[in-house]
C-alpha cells in the first residue's frame, strides 16, 4: 500500500545536476513511497539514451548560443528545455508504478484549468492535436520512473533552431515542422506561470492518489553520490558516446521509432556495432549492439542473432522482428566515421 507521497522541487536549472537528482531519487525511494519531482533546465537539448547527438541536435549552434546538450537515461526522442518548460518525474517501486495513473495526474491538472488534453500515440499528451507534453520511461531493478515535459511558454523559435528532426518522422506525424506539432499551454492559459502549474500538478497528484503530500527532505540526498552522478551526466563519453569507423549502416523509420544500426567489419566479422534509436526501450537497442559483435558479417547470420533479443512485451517483439527485417532487406554502405 502506498503510504507516502513526496514532492521534490528544486530551483536548480543545471541539467546535469537535475538528471543526477532524478537518478538519486530513484535510489532513495522508500518502500511505500511515490515521489513527484518537479524541475526546470535552462536552455538545454536533452536527447534519449540511444540517440545520435549529432543527428538529433544542431550541436554547434546550441553551444554557440550558450545552450547545453545533455543525455538522459530513458529512451525516446530529443526535446528542448528552457525556463518556459516544466519537467515532472514520477518515481515508484514496481508494485506502485502505474503509467496510466501517473498520466491521469497530468490530464487532471490540465482539465482543471480548462485545457482539452488527451493521451495520444506512444508517449504524448496533446491538446487539439498538438503536443503539450512528451513522456519517457526508465526502470532499474524493482524501481521505475516516468518523466515528461509540460510546455508552459517555451521559445518555439529556439526549439526549431536546435532540434534536427528527420523528414520521415515529421511525415509520420502529419506535420511539416517540429514547431507545428507542439503547442504551449500559454495559448490556453496565458495567466499561468510554471509555478502555477507546479501547484496544479501537486494538487492533482494528491487527488489521484488520495493522500496528502509532504516535501522531500533535502537531507535525504547524499552529497557525494549526487556529485558523482552529476560528473557522469556531464561527461563527454555519456553525452556524445563513442564513434566507430563504420563500414555499413542499416536505417529505417518504423511505427515505434527510428532505427540506425552502424557496423564495423573486420576479417568477415563484426568487430563493433552501435544501435541508435528513439525507441522507448533503450535496453533492447543496447542489447542488439552487443549481440551483433563477433557475428559473421552476413545478413542472414546477423538477423538470426537479433532473434535472440529479449522481448518481454508485444512491442518489444515487434522491434525485434523489424530489426531482423531491416538487416535482411535494407542497408547502405558507408565509409569513414561520424
Amino acid at each position: 500500500m502506498i503510504r507516502q507521497l513526496s514532492v521534490a522541487d528544486t530551483v536548480c536549472t543545471d541539467p546535469y545536476e537535475n538528471l543526477a537528482r532524478e537518478e538519486h531519487l530513484l535510489e532513495l525511494l522508500g518502500p511505500e513511497e511515490v515521489i513527484l519531482y518537479l524541475w526546470q533546465n535552462r536552455s538545454t537539448v536533452v536527447i534519449g539514451r540511444n540517440q545520435n547527438a549529432w543527428k538529433e541536435c544542431r550541436v554547434e549552434k546550441l553551444i554557440a548560443d550558450g545552450g547545453v546538450l545533455a543525455r538522459r537515461s530513458s529512451g525516446g526522442g530529443a526535446v528542448f528545455h528552457d525556463l518556459g518548460n516544466l519537467n515532472f518525474t514520477f518515481l515508484a517501486r514496481e508494485d506502485y508504478y502505474d503509467v496510466d495513473r501517473q498520466l491521469e495526474v497530468i490530464l487532471r491538472a490540465l482539465s482543471a484549468c480548462g485545457i482539452p488534453a488527451e493521451k495520444t500515440g506512444r508517449n504524448d499528451v496533446t491538446a487539439e492535436g498538438r503536443k503539450v507534453s512528451g513522456n519517457a520511461f526508465y526502470s532499474a531493478k524493482d524501481r521505475s520512473y516516468h518523466h515528461g515535459t509540460l510546455l508552459v511558454d517555451v521559445d518555439m523559435e529556439r526549439l526549431s533552431a536546435y532540434l534536427q528532426v528527420s523528414a520521415d518522422k515529421l511525415k509520420s506525424k502529419g506535420v511539416s515542422s517540429v514547431s507545428s506539432r507542439v503547442a504551449n499551454l500559454s495559448a490556453y492559459r496565458p495567466d499561468m506561470t510554471a509555478e502555477d502549474w507546479k501547484r496544479m500538478l501537486v494538487a492533482a497528484f494528491e487527488e489521484v492518489y488520495g493522500l496528502p503530500s509532504a516535501r522531500f527532505s533535502e537531507s535525504r540526498f547524499e552529497k557525494e553520490r549526487l556529485a558523482g552522478l552529476k560528473c557522469r551526466y556531464a561527461s563527454w563519453e555519456w553525452i556524445y558516446g563513442r564513434k566507430i569507423p563504420f563500414t555499413r549502416v542499416f536505417q529505417r523509420r518504423f511505427p515505434w521509432g527510428n532505427a540506425e544500426v552502424q557496423l564495423m567489419a573486420e576479417g568477415g566479422r563484426i568487430a563493433d556495432a552501435l544501435c541508435y534509436s528513439d525507441a522507448m526501450y533503450p535496453d533492447l537497442m543496447e542489447e542488439a549492439a552487443k549481440i551483433l559483435k563477433g557475428c559473421v558479417f552476413d545478413r542472414k547470420e546477423m538477423a538470426s542473432r537479433l532473434g535472440l533479443l529479449t522481448a518481454g512485451s508485444a512491442e518489444e517483439e515487434r522491434i525485434r522482428t523489424d530489426l531482423q527485417e531491416l538487416i535482411l532487406t535494407d542497408g547502405e554502405e558507408e565509409n569513414g566515421a561520424l
